[in-house]
């Protein structure tokens, strides 16, 4: 009787004790309002680049998704490579539609995405340096490419912020330890 009482506490801990957590990214991506009267939504590609500027992981890829021909991917999927310094980097080999990857196009506003390291698009970081990398192209627009440096594994939560020009508004990263 008295044993499984002295066992009573160290079980309780075994089994409530808090696993390690992965690390993570928060990444918020503006889709500015444009003005002029033919607006297309962009296509937009997130990944992660290594310090070489090769492809990590993609992270997001955002394109017309919708089926107009018999074209199961879409008929969009002819316009991913117009996200140019993605698809050179290695997007041309991802097949599409990847799930947990790929979307449709975004409408006018802050989209927020999160990432645990390990799981779903975020593969486990080495440590070192990285860049989040994001691009948008838009029919009868522009394309911008815009990137934010890091350290992995980060020491603290620090969020980064850059903004884009035109085809991009404020591209927010939040690092998560």
């Amino acid at each position: 009787m008295q044993l499984r009482y002295a066992l009573a506490p160290l079980t309780a801990s075994v089994l409530f004790a808090a696993p390690a957590l992965a690390g993570g990214l928060g990444v918020n991506i503006e889709v500015p309002r444009l003005s002029g009267s033919e607006y297309h939504r962009p296509y937009v590609a997130a990944w992660i680049e290594r310090a070489d500027n090769s492809l990590e992981a993609t992270l997001a890829v955002w394109y017309d998704v919708r089926t107009k021909t018999n074209n199961p991917e879409g008929e969009g999927t002819k316009w991913l490579k117009d996200l140019r310094q993605w698809w050179r980097r290695g997007g041309r080999e991802l097949a599409v539609p990847a799930d947990g990857i790929t979307g449709a196009t975004k409408p006018v506003g802050k989209q927020q995405l999160n990432f645990t390291e390990g799981t779903g698009a975020m593969p486990k970081l080495a440590a070192g340096s990285y860049k989040l990398v994001v691009e948008a192209a838009r029919e009868a627009g522009g394309r911008e490419v815009v990137s934010i440096p890091f350290q992995w594994p980060p020491n603290s939560s620090q969020p980064m912020v850059a903004t884009g020009k035109e085809e991009l508004g404020e591209i927010t990263l939040q690092l998560k330890p």
